[in-house]
């Protein structure tokens, strides 16, 4: 704006109120932009769809990623099982013929310690029985 020191040129003036009548244009633009309840919530409605949508697909990779990286720790588990599964069963099978070979050579062997154990106390256990029986 013009200062009161100065001699006042019409052109100066003129050009200083088309500055201020712009400035006042933006002014006013800006103050209706903030008052218009409605498209300020539409804008923030689509910035919520926005993140919301990011978030979704964000969400869907990690979920791909953890089916992947679970079905593949799956297919090693199994694998692994199958291979212990293998071992345990020629682990059996060799048990298997050397006790039947054991058996061959020595039946007594084929009856086991434990075995007898239990025909022990199941033939003390029936004595019991009857001797109580005839006292009774």
């Amino acid at each position: 704006m013009s200062t009161p020191d100065k001699p006042v040129d019409p052109q100066q003036l003129r050009a200083e109120i088309e500055q201020t009548r712009a400035d006042l244009g933006s002014t006013v633009e800006a103050l209706a932009a903030k008052t218009d309840v409605k498209a300020r919530a539409k804008g923030a409605a689509a910035d919520a769809k926005h993140r919301a949508t990011e978030a979704a697909a964000d969400a869907k990779d990690r979920a791909v990623e953890a089916v992947s990286g679970a079905k593949d720790r799956t297919k090693e588990a199994a694998t692994d099982a199958k291979e212990r599964a293998k071992v345990a069963a020629v682990d059996v099978k060799d048990r298997a013929q050397q006790t039947a070979v054991e058996v061959r050579e020595n039946p007594r062997r084929a009856v086991s310690p434990v075995l007898v154990g239990v025909a022990a106390a199941a033939v003390v256990t029936g004595i019991v029985v009857a001797a109580r029986r005839r006292r009774a």
